[in-house]
């Protein structure tokens, strides 16, 4: 579920989409910092440990060019990188992607069918609303931390992990972010 449906653009909407994603690309690198990054790393290496399924946070301080000039939206963009980073290629099919694209303010989370099919639609907005509040308020470290806990906890109610025998860890933890590229 994401913050944004699919969206038509005017031509000036579409160039002012462009000139916002060029000039807040400084901007969304401050605010999901090289220490915040790893913060968050930590938290879902930390969430893995109670279950079997895998988070990938993704942050993006612009569109690349292609989706900017197609007006594709971020749900689109979204999709793309929940097949890019293999966030559906886990053994149990609940991997799950936060993404952010920082200059639109949109949150999307892409869960695979494993877990979509577990947990209602209007739960994943919820959860987008919240994460959109913390933003609104400039906290964006909380609301990416906030996220992954409520991840974690669906994650931990379907898919909790069991025995003491260490579980492969399928995906990277890091984020993927504006200060990581």
């Amino acid at each position: 579920m994401g913050s944004k449906g699919a969206t038509t653009f005017h031509p000036l909407q579409a160039l002012r989409r462009l000139l916002r994603h060029r000039w807040t690309e400084a901007a969304s690198r401050r605010a999901l910092s090289a220490p915040v990054l790893q913060r968050v790393e930590a938290r879902v290496h930390a969430s893995e440990q109670h279950h079997t399924g895998q988070i990938r946070v993704v942050a993006e301080a612009s569109l690349p060019w292609s989706y900017l000039r197609r007006q594709a939206s971020p749900r689109e963009r979204a999709i793309m990188l929940f097949s890019k980073y293999r966030v559906w290629d886990t053994e149990h099919n609940n991997g799950v992607l936060i993404y952010l694209l920082m200059p639109e303010h949109a949150i999307e989370i892409v869960a695979d069918r494993g877990l979509a099919r577990l947990v209602p639609p209007q739960e994943w907005q919820a959860l987008v609303q919240q994460m959109s509040s913390r933003f609104r308020d400039l906290r964006y470290e909380e609301g990416l931390i906030e996220a992954i806990d409520a991840v974690s906890l669906h994650l931990t109610r379907h898919f909790p992990r069991t025995g003491s025998a260490p579980q492969a860890n399928e995906l990277p933890d890091a984020p993927v972010g504006p200060s990581r590229r």
